[in-house]
């Protein structure tokens, strides 16, 4: 009968990128060749892998992370009744390739491996994840029905940090029986796991809100200077006074399209409150104003309205959903030429800040206003929910673009963005803000060169050795 191959775990070879396995424990599949043939044998197994295709993977890397899929696929006992695959693609947004359910012989998968091709924009880990434990097991799919003699398995294959949150989705695959590699299991001693597991900075598997620092199979949270760590050992307390303690004029560019829905424009405008609490909202501090677009463009309230937190909040609240179109260039336009005019309440040598929040595809043109923002010195964030556009928000987002643009693919969690982005509405003037956390980021980007220089040597070393043992 077929051999559970207990002891035989993966032993992965891939040259410069770097694998993050989600496994059921014991270990079912096998890569090494048994006596008498080149074919492991397994309990029947649905294996889906979920391939990071973003532009940091250069097409030679992306042809050999297909060599990969194509040598585990080589090496399974491949059929309906055994072990069926299936391939997921992503970057800023999720393909899937094929199906459980496509292929039914090694043949026709390798087929349909070759054909792959790269996405080349970001890097949306976690929600690749998601679609694989919400779509990719499904019966529809040709996943099947959850049993004890039927392994479920996720192969995450990415060669860098993800752009939104892996923590929740990945603790969702363990509780639905798709695991997270350990070496503590039996057949789990790959030797890429330790290195895994042991860094979860580098993962990105960690809740530390500005800085992680990695030690064997744990972390410690720590917070740039002007930061103190609060009492949960997570997050970070701002400056004191909430926000630095200079002028900032805030104008909120909200996306009231109808594509966003009214149930979501609801937390749309709980994400607004939430970095107005930690404002200090007064005539010498921070200012805020409210312009919501669709098909047209309309201020809610300018700058200097409201002079107190719970009126600014109040107004938010009353904010009414203009359900049309979705013409940010418009609305970016709109800022630029009246928001932080004289006449709309900006003061003179205030910072000036720009939040621009949408759901989806502009259906006009943005790159003169969002250019011509920035060149006015305006200080641009763009935060993208579900089907924002990457190349949109980053045309938005001020420099350096990675501080200034948030993406998230759902709503309910744009909480966290806010979170995030509170902290990176900071002033040059405050000599607790941007000052120090510039000099203090370089220092650490610096560390964090070295140490991914010595760690790529160290792990092309043991690749070399892995390639070797693999075939």
């Amino acid at each position: 009968g077929p051999q559970h191959c207990a002891g035989c775990c993966p032993r992965v070879s891939l040259v410069l990128c770097g694998l993050l396995l989600l496994l059921q424990a014991p270990c079912t599949l096998g890569l090494t060749p048994q006596a008498g043939g080149h074919l492991c044998r397994t309990r029947p197994t649905d294996l889906v892998f979920v391939v990071d295709s973003s532009r940091s993977v250069r097409p030679v890397e992306f042809e050999k992370v297909k060599v990969f899929l194509s040598q585990v696929i080589e090496s399974l006992d491949v059929g309906p009744n055994a072990t069926r695959v299936g391939v997921v693609n992503y970057a800023s947004a999720v393909k899937q390739e094929f199906p459980l359910r496509a292929h039914g012989s090694k043949a026709s998968l390798l087929r349909a491996v070759r054909r792959i091709q790269p996405l080349s924009t970001g890097t949306m880990t976690g929600l690749a994840i998601q679609f694989a434990i919400n779509k990719a097991f499904s019966d529809t799919e040709g996943g099947r029905a959850r049993s004890p003699d039927i392994s479920k398995v996720v192969i995450v294959v990415t060669d860098g940090r993800p752009q939104d949150s892996v923590r929740d989705v990945s603790a969702r695959a363990r509780s639905v029986s798709v695991g997270r590699a350990s070496d503590s299991g039996p057949g789990l001693r790959s030797p890429l796991v330790p290195t895994v597991v042991s860094d979860l900075c580098a993962t990105g598997d960690h809740d530390c809100e500005q800085v992680c620092l990695s030690s064997p199979g744990s972390y410690t949270c720590a917070c740039r200077e002007g930061f103190t760590l609060n009492s949960d050992g997570k997050t970070c307390n701002v400056c004191s006074g909430g926000g630095g303690s200079s002028a900032t004029d805030l104008v909120f560019l909200i996306d009231g399209s109808k594509s966003v829905r009214p149930e979501n424009f609801e937390l749309v405008k709980k994400f607004i409150n939430q970095i107005v609490d930690t404002l200090d909202v007064s005539d010498k501090l921070a200012q805020v104003g409210l312009v919501q677009y669709s098909s047209s463009v309309r201020q809610e309230f300018p700058l200097g309205r409201f002079h107190t937190k719970k009126d600014i909040k109040a107004a938010v609240r009353n904010m009414s959903y203009m359900e049309k179109g979705t013409m940010t260039g418009a609305a970016l336009k709109y800022l630029v030429d009246n928001s932080f005019t004289v006449s709309s309440g900006a003061r003179p040598g205030a910072q000036k800040v720009g939040i621009v929040f949408t759901d989806g595809r502009s259906q006009d043109y943005i790159n003169d206003a969002a250019k011509k923002a920035k060149d006015l010195g305006f200080k641009m964030f763009a935060v993208g929910v579900g089907n924002a556009v990457e190349d949109e928000l980053r045309e938005i987002a001020s420099e350096p673009v990675a501080e200034h643009y948030f993406y998230t693919a759902d709503f309910k969690t744009i909480n966290q963005i806010g979170k995030r982005l509170q902290k990176k509405i900071c002033v040059e003037e405050d000599p607790c803000a941007c000052e120090s956390i510039v000099q203090f980021q370089t220092k650490v980007e610096g560390m964090l060169q070295a140490l991914t220089r010595k760690h790529i040597l160290s792990q092309s070393k043991r690749l070399a050795v892995l390639e070797n043992r693999v075939v």
